[in-house]
């Protein structure tokens, strides 16, 4: 429908697992090199495991694709809901045995006999099981036997299983140790990052005959990627349906509100797949962001405002640094305390700054009391003299005094066998 208005040749976002569309990533090269490897090696036993969606068939057509090309016998299962009987009947139909009885032992002779022909003859059989985490525990046990057609060197029939996550967590079953230790080689499937999803989009484009005009903007493809979770099943229907969208309105750009709108109708906004949750968090603190822009580390931090004593917030576990002598009085006090309308002191600072400028006079704190005297209860804290700014809350308190006193203590600290006073009044 859209194909003509955008100058497309097909539809580059089809959800069928055409291997044509398979995009490289490294996670894919490697599950596909770890395919063709323990098939040539004839290891027996490979396991590929992956989230929903994250292209596992997709890799298993590419794969049956290539042994096609090499003229190797496959028999490919893409239902587990099968008993045994149903299974082994699927399998030899598939690789093209014909076996007119029904008894299982016939039909495994027969199977054990094409598999010696074939093996005389330098070649090898593969059986690729798809959803094998539907796969009932005396299937799977089934399967395993099947491993043994071997000989004192190799196996005979090299076995595929594909499956969700829930299949490795079925393995894990003490019942089943005997197939996960024949487990030879594993490889896995993942999800896109967002660098992979802009590449994903643009190459199955460029397959389906597109001409290099922007279609997505690259805000678009930030909101793909977000609702998606890089979940490339995902990322392909809401990008259908965005053309769709674009399409309907006449607009030659998909924007980031088709979108937005898109997703919502299919309740990826607040249910996003995988599993992963967007907190609201998170989308207020990229809201205030330039769009495409990655938030930055402080972007969900509390704003920390100057108090009138410190310049710390009197919350913040800093606050207690930066005055030697605030620290010591009760907690009442310092949280009490009018924020000062200093010019430079009434506007939030970075956590950063903040933690900087707190810390500076910390090494000073240890020197204030005598070196000589006893370290004073904290039960029970002194009460600061009476003329002193912290007494009553309508004296302001000079950070620039504050600052040279601080200076002449550390002068008064390098005078030889100069005693500190325990108190300084300002």
């Amino acid at each position: 429908m859209y194909k003509e208005f955008f100058g497309l040749r097909a539809n580059p976002f089809n959800v069928n697992p055409d291997p044509r569309y398979l995009f490289l990533t490294r996670h894919t090269e490697e599950a596909l090199a770890c395919l063709t490897y323990g098939i040539q090696s004839r290891k027996g036993f490979v396991l590929l495991t992956g989230e929903v969606g994250t292209g596992k068939t997709t890799l298993i057509n590419k794969l049956l694709e290539w042994l096609r090309v090499q003229q190797v016998a496959t028999a490919f299962v893409f239902n587990s809901r099968l008993n045994v009987p149903q299974f082994l009947d699927y399998m030899m139909a598939d690789f093209g045995i014909p076996s007119d009885s029904r008894s299982k032992s016939q039909i495994l002779l027969r199977l054990y006999n094409w598999l010696l022909d074939r093996y005389r003859a330098g070649e090898t059989a593969v059986l690729i099981v798809d959803e094998a985490q539907g796969l009932s525990d005396e299937l799977l046990e089934e399967i395993r036997m099947m491993t043994n057609l071997e000989t004192f060197t190799e196996k005979l029939l090299q076995i595929v299983l594909v499956g969700q996550p829930e299949l490795e967590q079925k393995l894990r079953q003490p019942n089943l140790r005997q197939l996960r230790q024949r487990l030879t080689l594993r490889a896995k499937t993942y999800p896109l990052t967002p660098e992979e999803t802009r590449s994903y989009v643009a190459q199955r484009l460029r397959i389906a005959g597109w001409n290099g005009q922007a279609i997505f903007e690259p805000e678009s493809l930030v909101a793909i990627h977000r609702y998606s979770c890089g979940i490339p099943r995902v990322v392909n229907l809401i990008c259908e349906h965005c053309l769709v969208s674009a399409f309907v309105d006449q607009q030659r750009r998909v924007t980031a509100s088709v979108v937005e709108v898109v997703a919502r109708d299919f309740d990826l906004i607040d249910n996003p797949v995988s599993g992963v949750a967007l907190s609201s968090e998170m989308d207020s603190s990229s809201e205030s962001l330039p769009r495409g822009a990655a938030t930055p580390p402080f972007a969900n931090a509390p704003a920390i405002r100057a108090n009138k004593n410190t310049g710390v917030d009197a919350d913040s576990p800093k606050a207690s640094l930066s005055n030697p002598r605030e620290d010591q009085a009760p907690a009442s006090r310092v949280t009490s305390q009018p924020a000062t309308s200093q010019p430079g002191l009434d506007t939030p600072i970075s956590p950063l700054a903040a933690g900087n400028f707190a810390a500076s006079p910390a090494p000073v704190t240890p020197f204030i009391a005598h070196r000589d005297s006893a370290p004073e209860p904290a039960s029970a804290p002194p009460s600061p003299p009476q003329n002193s700014p912290a007494a009553t809350s309508t004296e302001r308190f000079d950070l620039v005094d504050a600052l040279k006193t601080l200076a002449n203590l550390a002068d008064r600290l390098r005078e030889p066998e100069q005693e500190v006073p325990k108190e300084r009044k300002i």
